[in-house]
């Protein structure tokens, strides 16, 4: 009885998690490619564009698809040319930066 208790609130935890506001889902290269075929997600490079003119000459570090609460976002890190790292979150049907502050 003790197990079946214990079991239940486990399961009530883990789906309270996965269904929890604010948790991302990862896209891979397949659905971020399908998205961009569809016409859904502006391509890749004419998002940079944007990031382009917030901070010219930075380089990309690294970048992700993920669909938050329904919104399709790239979290992008750059390098600034002053040496800093940046965490921006940019809409991907449109390439607005949604966030943008320094990453730890």
């Amino acid at each position: 009885m003790k197990f079946r208790r214990i079991t239940a609130l486990l399961l009530v935890l883990v789906c309270g998690i996965a269904s929890a506001p604010g948790i991302a889902r990862d896209l891979d290269q397949d659905e971020a490619l399908r998205l961009r075929r569809e016409g859904v997600i502006m391509p890749f490079e004419q998002l940079m564009q944007h990031v382009g003119k917030a901070y010219p000459g930075s380089t990309l570090l690294e970048a992700e698809l993920e669909e938050e609460d329904g919104v399709l976002v790239y979290e992008v890190e750059i390098l600034t040319t002053s040496g800093v790292v940046r965490e921006l979150e940019l809409d991907a049907r449109n390439g607005n930066i949604l966030k943008d502050e320094e990453d730890d």
